[in-house]
């Protein structure tokens, strides 16, 4: 069996992405890895070749700024789709991750296991992993709405498999789901922990590649980002990939928040209870599990 890892970077070192942790964390399960390191100038592309020069190969990419790829931040499937292409045509799975995405050590047999399980079973298009989404510091991960529960992070080397909108999820020939096998096993998304002004800078960088966003209207002049107003996150009780830990004991800013203080919609709340007590799931999906 054959895996190829691919992801897509820019700005780095810029805005303190754990591209090096991410890539890293799944690189014992890929026999070579693609990466798109987007046109920038802050050191980027040292970061990836000091990784590991037998596995990592580098395309160099530039991003389409163009209004046109704006609607729903198409730009980042874009720059994903160019990695994808590049999986050798003798891979069985490509494994994506994303540039502040990690999977812990401890899923590395399992995930494995899996591809190996539904290598030649060609009704199974990828795998699906869970997620937790840290928030303001590595003590907090959401629990409301607003953060997504799983996504495929594994798909089968098939050409008709494209990176789907802003990079969330995949699709295949004309807009269909991708037919998955969930993994038990987690993606540990630190996207959202960041030093406060870092945080910022990102934000408004994102900004530039969607319109009609909700939350590009919150970005004012200030020149940190208020983490207080979040609706839900719980403590985090366990512990972080062994590959994080320096990135962690790195962090030089504080962020407390009380669960007693959580904001739970009624939406919400009632989608929970028809998930659990009717096991109607109402949640958004954008994939098929068979």
């Amino acid at each position: 069996m054959k895996v190829t890892g691919f992801t897509f970077i820019r700005d780095a070192v810029k805005y303190d992405y754990p591209v090096v942790e991410a890539i890293k964390s799944i690189l014992p399960l890929c026999d070579d890895f693609v990466v798109a390191v987007g046109n920038c100038n802050d050191g980027t592309e040292e970061l990836i070749r000091g990784i590991d020069v037998e596995k990592i190969r580098i395309i160099n990419t530039v991003w389409d700024d163009s209004p046109a790829m704006k609607k729903l931040g198409e730009v980042f499937a874009s720059e994903t789709n160019k990695a994808l292409r590049e999986v050798p045509p003798d891979s069985d799975w490509a494994f994506y991750i994303q540039g502040d995405e990690v999977i812990h050590e401890k899923y590395l047999e399992k995930i494995y296991s899996e591809m190996g399980k539904w290598k030649d079973n060609s009704m199974v298009d990828g795998l699906l992993f869970n997620y937790l989404h840290f928030y303001g510091s590595y003590d907090y991960v959401g629990v409301s709405q607003q953060w997504y529960r799983h996504e495929i992070r594994i798909v089968r080397n098939d050409k008709s498999i494209y990176s789907f909108r802003d990079a969330q999820g995949f699709r295949k020939g004309d807009n269909k789901k991708l037919n998955v096998k969930p993994v038990d096993a987690y993606v540990y998304h630190y996207g959202w922990v960041k030093e406060p002004s870092v945080m910022m800078k990102k934000m408004k960088n994102a900004s530039n590649f969607y319109e009609n966003i909700n939350w590009i209207h919150k970005l004012d002049k200030d020149s940190t980002y208020d983490y207080s107003s979040i609706d839900a996150l719980k403590l985090f009780t366990d512990l972080h990939p062994l590959v994080m830990m320096d990135h962690i004991n790195r962090k030089n800013w504080t962020f407390d928040h009380d669960p007693s203080f959580n904001r739970l919609s009624l939406k919400y709340k009632g989608k929970l209870f028809l998930k659990k007590y009717l096991g109607l799931n109402t949640f958004y999906k954008n994939y098929t599990i068979i």
